[in-house]
Order: structure tokens, then sequence, then C-alpha cells
């Protein structure tokens, strides 16, 4: 299925002890490029997030942003350094005996030095966290996928469209090329009887000349090519799944083989079907920037 890089993508799971919010956001880029924002005590986790993008997205630049909080906070503990404590204890009753003055020192009073005591949590399960996290990036990455295929099925009727149209321009190139050459024919003619003033010339010079100028201007090659590339650019749209690259190399093929015919066309109408054509390719190009 056609898919857009265009998305958004937000879920929120609380389990396990755990409360797990994750936020997608994907535009158009080159390359798959992701950039994830956790918090530092859980950046262990942030290449298996990677890895369960890259199952679902190919291509383009994603912001993810997740927040972990444990909503079951009696596992935290008291560590207290006594020895500190002690150390303290004794450096402040040696200093008030110095001091000459009162040595009365409360359990609070030490409780508040430096170092005495930190919060301590119990050891986490990272595959506990994981679970959750998990199921918590399934249902983001599902909303977001969501999104991309209704807009990449959007962006593939418009550009379906355009690429039938430009089919039907391609076959105007190909019925008025062999007048071209029939109407130079004829524009020779009258110009040699002009400068002559008489109808008594070398016909077998004349059509000599056509001829050459026939093979010149004839676009034939370029017009099979460029209804091969159509046909194969309409099959990927309707088939394909991660074609964005593939169509846009074949845009570019189509350029070349149109630029062709430009600097062959020596006829009016054929340059403004050109002018047409390549103002078609151009939108479709501006469309693919936004497919996986």
């Amino acid at each position: 299925m056609l898919k857009s890089m265009t998305g958004f993508g937000r879920s929120q799971v609380n389990e396990n002890g755990y409360e797990i919010s994750c936020e997608l956001k994907g535009v158009n880029h080159r390359f798959f490029d992701a950039h994830i924002r956790i918090p530092r005590r859980y950046a262990f986790l942030e290449d298996r997030v990677k890895d369960e993008l890259k199952k679902n997205l190919s291509r383009g630049r994603l912001e993810i942003g997740i927040n972990i909080e444990k909503t079951n906070e009696s596992a935290r503990k008291i560590k207290v350094d006594k020895d500190l404590a002690i150390a303290y204890y004794d450096s402040l009753k040696d200093l008030a005996e110095n001091l000459n003055i009162s040595p009365d020192i409360t359990v609070v009073d030490i409780f508040r030095l430096p170092d005495i005591f930190n919060l301590a949590d119990q050891e986490e399960d990272p595959e506990l966290i994981w679970l959750v996290l998990k199921k918590t990036l399934d249902v983001a990455i599902g909303s977001l996928v969501e999104m991309r295929c209704k807009e990449g099925a959007n962006l593939g009727k418009d550009i379906l469209a355009r690429n039938a149209y430009i089919l039907s321009e391609v076959e105007i190139l190909e019925k008025r090329s062999p007048l071209v050459a029939q109407e130079y024919q004829e524009k020779l003619r009258n110009r040699i009887n002009e400068m002559l003033s008489s109808s008594v010339f070398d016909e077998g010079r004349l059509l000599q000349e056509v001829a050459i100028f026939a093979d010149k201007a004839s676009i034939t090659e370029e017009i099979v090519r460029l209804k091969s590339h159509i046909k194969h650019l309409d099959e990927l749209l309707q088939d394909g799944d991660s074609i964005g690259r593939k169509c846009d190399f074949l845009v570019q093929e189509m350029f070349r083989e149109i630029n062709t015919v430009a600097s062959k066309a020596n006829d009016i109408q054929m340059s403004q079907v050109v002018v047409e054509v390549k103002a078609e390719l151009e939108k479709i190009r501006e469309q693919l920037q936004n497919i996986e």
C-alpha cells in the first residue's frame, strides 16, 4: 500500500507499575532518520525502539518523544552512609570542644549534611519495562501508519491522474511527429519555388533534405521509452510499497526523454505539448518527495 511520510501517532499505556506515553511525528526525508527523546535512565532501550520503528517504517524523518514514569514508588529506599555520619559527628564534637561551644548535635542536624543519605530505587527489570514500552509503541506506530496510508492513497490518486494525462500528451506527440516532416517538405518546396520563380527544381535533392530532417527530428525512441516509463510508474503506484525512490528515478528518466524531445522538436505545437508534460512531471516529482 502506498504510504506518505507525513503522519502523527500518540499513545499511553499504564501497566505493571509504569505509565508510558509515546508521541510520533513523521515528515519526509530521503532516508530513515529517527530522533528519539527518552529519559536518560532508560536510554538503554533506545536501540530497541529504533529497531521496532524500522520494522514498520522504511523512510522519513521521525521525531519520537517517550516519557516513562513509575506509578508504584513503594520500592524506593533511603540509603544512609553511617560511617560518614559518624565522621561528621566526631568532627563536629571536636570542633565544639575547641571552640568551647555547646556540642548539642541532633540526628536531624547530621541528616542535613551533604551525602549522608540518598534515595535508591529497587533494581528495575528491563524486560518488564520493554513489554509496556513496546505495547505503547505499537499503538502509536499503528496510528502513524494509518494516517500515512490515508495520505499516501490521496497522493497516489493525484499522481496516477497526472501520469495518465502525460500519456495522453505523449500520444499527441507521437501523432504529430510524422506530420512535422511533411510540413517541412511543403515549406521547403514553396521556398525553393519562390527562390527560382519556377516549379522546376531537383525533386531528388528535396526528398533527400526532407529525409535528413525527418531522421534528425525523429522522436520514436523517446516516445517508446516514455510510454514504458509511464506504464512502469503506473504499476508501481498501484502495486508497490516503499516505492518512493524507484518512482523518483523513473520521473528523472522521463524528464531526460522529454528534454530530448524538446531539443528535437522544430514545431510550435510539439513545443507546447513538451511544456505541458514537463509541468506535470515537476508536480509529480514534488508529490513523490512525500512518498515512502
